[in-house]
């Protein structure tokens, strides 16, 4: 660990990680808040699933572009535009808020706004992280950017809930964009050490779809890399479905106030796995350091939905948000050991593409699927269902979170046993690269 402090780059690493920590935090608290306040105004799961595929969606479309003009550009720039961009959505949908002309359909717009930015948030981040960091560090500084996130997400639930309660949304708009204007003050007063520059094969749009082509080609060459990437494709869209009905469950068990406690309890656990995962740095085998904490992230989504209880609840909240950032961090180190420098922003993109590409159907069909199917048929469930899950509201629910555990744990023992998962740290060899500079 002293190491990692003392290492060249780390004071400008530790001055960017303070701003998108605060800037986390301002982010948590307004999604959360924005997901009560929809929830309650609509009673739909499937509203909140639209309305959280509208900020998503962008990222989706743009993120292909965005990694192309990161390569090409300074990864600081990159991250101020990123922060910026989200900072104008916030205030927009404040503005909309403060003058009582807020309504559910105008969050398309504004979310939607603020995700054609975030798409450059991830890949300049983690393109960044590389040029700030050794190698050998790699794992800790990504445990470090999940700390950041989930000291947000500890905070921010009870923060926000307690806010909304007290006096709506508005003092988490403004908390947000403070936080915003936070982060990017961070970053103009540090410089970057510089990558070199991609090749730019043509102009305009044609030149950076010619460019994104060679992260996706940089991937599809290595076939042990592409499938790592398409097994966590799989997951994600599984852990797409949790990001939509764990409010709602929770909601069915518990009050608003109740519900923030737990998700806080719940993001605890992710500092947790953080912290050891940055004075651990890691399992040596990193294939294991995904592939077993995505094992017991199953378990906890089948125990969150296993009965109405809260104890059960925070029980597998904390079983997967403890095991997380191992998984990620592992993943993490793995990529940025072996795609070089200049290439990272698209490849990362593309990475950041094929996380995101199954959530807007997951998202769609989280929330149609609750309200018109499992709702119904665990309302008044009987026979073996009904004694081991209950019945009544939030059961259905229940049963898809049952459902979703069994298909991680199903993807996770099939992904094992496939030779280039097992056999990926030697078919794909770490690159050598330049010590990073003071």
């Amino acid at each position: 660990m002293r190491d990692f402090f003392n290492a060249p780059g780390a004071r400008v690493f530790g001055i960017v990680w303070i701003g998108q920590l605060v800037s986390n935090l301002g982010s948590a608290m307004t999604s959360f808040g924005l997901a009560i306040w929809v929830f309650t105004e609509t009673g739909s799961a499937t509203q909140l699933a639209l309305i959280i595929l509208a900020s998503r969606l962008p990222m989706l479309l743009v993120s292909p572009f965005a990694g192309a003009l990161i390569d090409r550009w300074d990864r600081r720039w990159a991250m101020i535009l990123a922060d910026t961009g989200a900072a104008v959505g916030t205030f927009a949908t404040m503005l909309l808020l403060v003058t009582g002309n807020l309504e559910t359909w105008h969050l398309y717009f504004t979310l939607s706004f603020s995700g054609l930015f975030q798409a450059f948030q991830f890949p300049a981040y983690g393109a960044a992280t590389t040029l700030l960091v050794d190698r050998v560090h790699y794992a800790r500084a990504s445990g470090l950017v999940q700390l950041a996130g989930s000291i947000g997400r500890v905070a921010a639930p009870t923060l926000a809930a307690a806010a909304v309660v007290w006096s709506g949304l508005t003092i988490l708009f403004i908390v947000d964009f403070v936080t915003f204007v936070f982060a990017v003050g961070t970053l103009l007063m540090v410089r970057f050490p510089a990558a070199e520059p991609s090749e730019r094969k043509a102009r305009g749009v044609r030149g950076l779809l010619l460019e994104a082509k060679e992260g996706l080609d940089f991937v599809l060459d290595r076939r042990a890399l592409l499938v790592l990437m398409l097994s966590f494709v799989i997951v994600n869209f599984a852990f797409a479905f949790q990001s939509v009905l764990l409010i709602p469950l929770l909601l069915n068990i518990t009050t608003e106030q109740s519900a923030g406690l737990i998700l806080s309890i719940g993001a605890g656990g992710i500092i947790v796995g953080s912290l050891v995962l940055t004075m651990w740095g890691g399992p040596k085998n990193r294939i294991t350091g995904v592939y077993a904490p995505i094992l017991a992230m199953g378990v906890g989504l089948l125990l969150i939905g296993l009965r109405p209880s809260v104890t059960l609840v925070v029980i597998g909240i904390l079983l997967m948000n403890t095991t997380h950032p191992v998984a990620g961090g592992s993943s993490q180190a793995i990529w940025q050991s072996k795609v070089p420098p200049n290439l990272q922003g698209r490849v990362f993109a593309i990475r950041q593409v094929s996380a995101i590409s199954a959530a807007p159907i997951a998202f769609l069909l989280a929330g149609t699927l609750a309200d018109t199917l499992f709702e119904p048929l665990m309302e008044d469930a009987g026979g073996a269902l009904g004694t081991i899950l209950g019945s009544g509201p939030g059961r259905g629910i229940g049963l898809m979170f049952v459902l979703l555990g069994i298909f991680v744990v199903g993807v996770v023992a099939v992904a094992w046993n496939l030779p280039r998962i097992r056999g990926l740290e030697v078919e794909v060899p770490d690159l050598e690269l330049e010590p990073v500079a003071a």
